[in-house]
């Protein structure tokens, strides 16, 4: 699939603030599934540092700060990305399909901490181990079927809602709650996965689903590390294995690091904010058959 995406943010001030430094998670992922043709970033006001980093997931995060004042600031960000069809699981792991639970001392070190616990003591929540004992129950302790059966008992368990405002809630929130957006639902895999020695991370990015919706909004969904096939997606408030139709902008290991535009700003006492957004998405014609995706993948 090869799609243009459109991302705007209008905030508007009732008087004169100053923007704090900004960070900005809108740049799409140019690699693995995915391909960046083309990116452009415009904000104004405009700033007097911008650059960009790379971040420890690998994912590429522009940084600006800003002089003088402003009573608008708007960031838009046009993406032009062409994405794959991930290959089958079941053809990527063959006969060494992980056996559950995972032991922690075959995986590469990178990954150690896309398997922390969410409390504080690194502990896993007790709300997620239930989980994961129940999701591991007639799955052979395979882990392609449990991460099947997982995806189904939180589509069961869980009933996924539009929630605009807040953080992503920990997992026994989210049970108990019965209720979630997909940040929650998200957050609800990752956890879970961690408890069998998966490793796992939070994806926000775009699912342009069919048929168009009115208005498009962010994404969120959990990314899986299975040995021998790599990160791949998972979908648990849509149909599981994600496929062409998701598009990458960030993943981390803590939600709050993927946010699209965070930043801060100081004005007046009482002064007011008022924030705007919309994402469009128009797909473009496909890419002439040709060896274009296949030096991305073999060069």
């Amino acid at each position: 699939m090869r799609a243009r995406i459109t991302h705007t943010f209008d905030y508007r001030y009732s008087a004169p603030v100053f923007l704090g430094p900004h960070r900005f998670c809108l740049k799409p992922r140019g690699h693995g599934f995915q391909r960046l043709l083309h990116f452009h970033l415009a904000v104004t006001p405009e700033p007097s540092r911008f650059y960009p980093l790379l971040a420890a997931s690998g994912d590429e995060i522009l940084r600006a700060r800003f002089t003088g004042s402003t009573e608008h600031f708007r960031v838009q960000a046009i993406s032009d990305v062409e994405t794959q069809q991930p290959p089958a699981l079941a053809s990527c792991l063959e006969d060494q399909e992980p056996l559950l639970p995972y032991p922690v001392g075959h995986l590469n070190g990178d990954l150690l901490g896309s398997l922390e616990g969410w409390l504080p003591n690194g502990q896993h929540d007790p709300a997620a181990v239930d989980l994961a004992q129940e999701a591991l129950m007639g799955s052979d302790q395979r882990g392609l079927m449990f991460l099947e059966q997982l995806v189904e008992i939180i589509k069961d368990r869980v009933k996924y809602t539009q929630r605009h405002v807040g953080p992503a809630w920990p997992a026994g929130r989210t049970l108990k709650e019965r209720v979630g957006s997909c940040r929650d639902l998200a957050m609800l895999m990752v956890e879970t996965c961690r408890c069998v020695g998966l490793p796992s991370r939070f994806v926000s990015g775009y699912h342009l689903v069919e048929p168009q919706p009115k208005q498009y909004d962010l994404h969120a969904w959990a990314e899986v590390y299975l040995p021998g096939a790599g990160w791949r997606g998972f979908d648990p408030s849509g149909l599981g294995s994600v496929d062409d139709r998701y598009i990458t902008l960030a993943t981390s290991s803590k939600p709050t690091l993927t946010a699209a535009v965070n930043g801060s700003f100081s004005g007046p006492t009482g002064v007011d904010s008022e924030l705007e957004w919309r994402i469009e998405a128009e797909l473009l014609e496909p890419t002439p058959m040709g060896s274009a995706w296949h030096e991305v993948l073999h060069g």
